[in-house]
């Protein structure tokens, strides 16, 4: 089709950027939007997650060494998401041998990293002790690496020692993805552990609040992963099946797998992205302004007038100063209990004060006393 064809495009630009601004491919321009807005929705709020987190770091020493491990992970997280927006374009521009291994290895390679991201996270809620502190983005990067070395090698062995440049099925790019659904599967699995656990787990009233909360994160880890799995299993059944079905092969290829970066994409970033960030932020807005109150836990009527006043040594009768013995000040010779208004001295030595036990001699009859 010749260039001056293209409707919203101009006459010079190459014919593989055509769905960049042909106005009859309208997929084209709505994605495009779509992955530029969330790529700049990523990066503002990795930029407020790390402007917050530079100002609770220098506002209290204490906080550093227990949100830098959480910091991490998430930062991780957002640039997956960043670059899952941006090769968003390579799947809208047209298949070419310089576009090909982009696709190829970052379509996997991002989506990996941010499964692993959020499958140490699940680790990391549910006390998993090699996923607690820096530990969590330690794990999610030795999740990545695998994936890592998968695509790498795949590369090497298609594309250079085979010499055949982008000439794999769609069946084989599937295939290419085994790795990143098993992490998205554990991920799945363990968020909708942890959200049974959240919810049948009791706790007291000074806790709910906590619980609420804890409930709202396993919630929406849970969504987040749902959705994702459904995303991946409608963009695989169409890629495979679907398509060919339609007659619509190789047409609707490209546009299937970039509905799904994107979809994909915004369920990351709402779910688990922008939620994570206002959770963060206002937990610990809340551990730093609110000081911790025990008052209640070792005094349960501390709110009852009366009863809360503290006693000095010479209210309590069972006190004795060492000051008062080696003065020979004691007031009173006979033994005092701890217990207000009973003496030792008061005691009737004639009476009684052994506690009755039953006694019996026939069993089948009540016990006489």
């Amino acid at each position: 089709m010749p260039q001056k064809d293209v409707p919203g495009c101009g006459r010079e630009l190459n014919l593989i950027y055509r769905h960049l601004c042909d106005r009859r491919a309208a997929w084209g321009i709505v994605l495009e939007t779509l992955a530029s807005a969330g790529f700049l929705f990523s990066l503002g709020l990795l930029l407020a997650l790390l402007v917050w987190s530079l100002w609770i770091c220098t506002s209290s020493r204490n906080q550093r060494g227990s949100i830098g491990g959480t910091v991490a992970s998430m930062t991780m997280f957002f640039l997956a998401t960043a670059g899952i927006f941006a090769i968003t374009f390579s799947f809208i521009i047209r298949l070419t041998p310089e576009t090909c291994p982009t696709r190829l290895f970052l379509f996997s390679v991002l989506f990996a990293l941010a499964f692993s991201c959020l499958l140490a996270r699940c680790l990391a809620l549910l006390g998993f002790g090699a996923a607690r502190g820096w530990g969590e983005p330690a794990l999610a990067l030795g999740l990545f690496t695998v994936q890592v070395i998968i695509s790498t090698q795949w590369l090497i062995v298609v594309l250079v020692r085979d010499k055949k440049p982008c000439e794999h099925s769609q069946e084989e790019f599937v295939m290419l993805q085994i790795y990143v659904l098993c992490l998205l599967a554990i991920s799945l699995i363990l968020s909708l552990h942890f959200l049974r656990r959240s919810c049948s787990t009791y706790s007291y009233s000074y806790t709910g609040a906590v619980r609420q909360q804890s409930r709202a994160h396993a919630t929406m880890l849970f969504l987040t992963l749902l959705l994702s799995a459904c995303v991946w299993v409608v963009w695989i059944a169409m890629l495979v099946r679907g398509n060919p079905e339609l007659g619509r092969r190789p047409q609707w290829d490209d546009p299937v797998v970039s509905i799904a970066l994107v979809t994909n994409g915004w369920v990351l970033l709402i779910g688990h992205g922008l939620f994570q960030v206002a959770w963060f932020c206002r937990g610990e807005a809340k551990s730093k302004d609110i000081p911790l109150s025990f008052a209640g836990w070792t005094s349960p009527s501390a709110d009852i007038p009366g009863l809360a006043s503290q006693k000095h040594g010479r209210e309590n009768g069972s006190f004795e100063s060492d000051s008062d013995k080696s003065r020979g000040g004691r007031l009173e010779q006979s033994l005092r209990s701890p217990y207000d208004g009973f003496s030792v001295s008061e005691v009737d030595t004639e009476r009684d004060y052994t506690i009755p036990r039953p006694q019996t001699t026939n069993y089948r009859e009540p016990y006489e006393y």
